[in-house]
């Protein structure tokens, strides 16, 4: 990220979250320097210019996350389109603990935050978490399969942003 930005964005789009009021640019750029140091990619969300208070950090994955997995949206996926494989057979019938322990065991939630400051000061974020096989590539569940991350509150989010920018 060589280029600090100077501009907040004017409003906050839909899909954010609001991490915290009265931010400033230090507190945008400690995130940003954060990432930088702890080896996360930054990017300038499309559309934006490198000056607009908006970046993209990804890079950071949380090892053993299994119990983060959206169940609810799963299950919804799985009624369109049905897979075979033990433990999503125990999901549907009501027990999400071998999913998990499949998670667990061979995958890896990718995190991606957009991270923004608003011209009303607002530090917001939008998440975006997905499940992907670990680098072994030992998982043993269907490649088209689509397992994203639950939602979560601001304070859960404001930790996982801590820890992906190093702080």
């Amino acid at each position: 990220m060589p280029e600090l930005p100077k501009r907040p964005i004017s409003h906050k789009p839909g899909g954010y979250v609001g991490l915290g009021n009265y931010s400033s640019l230090g507190t945008l750029w400690r995130y940003l320097r954060g990432a930088e140091a702890a080896g996360r990619q930054g990017s300038v969300v499309r559309g934006d210019t490198p000056d607009d208070c908006r970046r993209r950090i990804s890079g950071y994955t949380v090892d053993g996350a299994g119990f983060l997995l959206d169940t609810v949206r799963l299950e919804r996926e799985l009624e369109h389109g049905f897979e075979t494989h033990p433990a999503l057979l125990a999901l549907l019938c009501g027990n999400p603990l071998p999913l998990r322990e499949e998670l667990n065991a061979h995958y890896a939630l990718h995190t991606d935050f957009v991270l923004a400051l608003t011209a009303g000061r607002e530090l917001i974020v939008r998440p975006e978490f997905v499940f992907r096989p670990k680098a072994g590539g030992a998982g043993t569940l269907p490649p088209t399969l689509r397992l994203y991350g639950r939602r979560m509150s601001k304070d859960e989010l404001g930790v996982l942003l801590a820890r992906a920018c190093g702080l």
